[in-house]
């Protein structure tokens, strides 16, 4: 399900949050299903499980997980009228990167055909 890369800088649970997000970006993980829990993934990575705790917070804060007491996490269904949490500060990441974008003088349709690919293949590359 997921493999960690220990030569990458970013923390563990860092790459873990991103994992899971990924999946769940690209519908391998669907919503209401069930993850495995703090324990089974730490076992499952060789990892301390406040490592996973720890990604696991993150993503319930983003929006991305739901917990329910001695059932497990599982994944958070998509309401579109309700706004998520990382809605505003994605937006504005992708205008200070549009913003370099145009710094370095890539072309306009470059960019738009990027955007229109994404959203046409539903997700990231994964």
């Amino acid at each position: 399900m997921l493999q960690l890369d220990y030569r990458d800088r970013r923390p563990l649970h860092e790459q873990i949050k991103e994992k899971i997000k990924t999946l769940i970006i690209t519908g391998v993980l669907q919503p209401d299903e069930r993850i495995p829990s703090v324990r089974e993934l730490a076992q499952l990575l060789t990892v301390n499980p406040n490592t996973i705790q720890r990604a696991y917070k993150d993503l319930e804060a983003e929006g991305f997980i739901y917990s329910i007491r001695a059932k497990g996490s599982f994944v958070a269904p998509r309401e579109r009228s309700a706004p998520h949490p990382r809605r505003e500060e994605l937006l504005q990441q992708l205008e200070r990167n549009v913003a370099e974008l145009m710094y370095l003088e890539e072309p306009l349709e470059q960019v738009l055909e990027i955007v229109y690919a994404v959203y046409k293949k539903g997700g990231l590359n994964g």
